[in-house]
């Protein structure tokens, strides 16, 4: 009679000790940042580093899009990038009157990096800053 007490109490303490809990089992990468421009559904990938490789942390991706009768209308949009260096601005037209360029900035350095959604909706781009 006492056995019948102790045996499923000792196999829910076995079952735990087993059982890994779920935090240890995510990975650890930080999430990517994410601005919507809203006016599509295309999007651009960014990853950004230094001149030896290292992730750059806060480089600031910005972008300005004309659109509208006379392109009257604009929608400016900028995320900066985590600590792998990356970021993603979504939301971008399948179809833009122009090429769309993106200004990638840290500190004093910056490049731009054009994109043409109609040809390369979903664009993923390896930026690298000099100094």
């Amino acid at each position: 009679m006492h056995l019948r007490r102790i045996r499923p109490i000792v196999f829910l303490c076995a079952s735990l000790v087993f059982i890994p809990p779920g935090g240890s089992i995510a990975a650890d990468s930080p999430e990517v940042p994410v601005v919507d421009a809203g006016l599509g559904s295309c999007r651009a990938d960014f990853t950004v580093k230094d001149g030896t490789g290292k992730p750059i942390f806060n480089a600031k991706v910005s972008l300005t899009i004309k659109y509208g009768f006379l392109n009257k209308r604009k929608t400016q949009v900028e995320v900066g990038t985590n600590s792998d260096g990356k970021a993603r601005v979504t939301g971008l037209p399948s179809l833009p009157k122009k090429p769309l360029e993106f200004l990638i900035k840290s500190g004093t350095v910056s490049t731009t990096v054009t994109d043409d959604p109609e040809t390369n909706c979903n664009a993923v781009f390896e930026v690298t800053l000099k100094v």
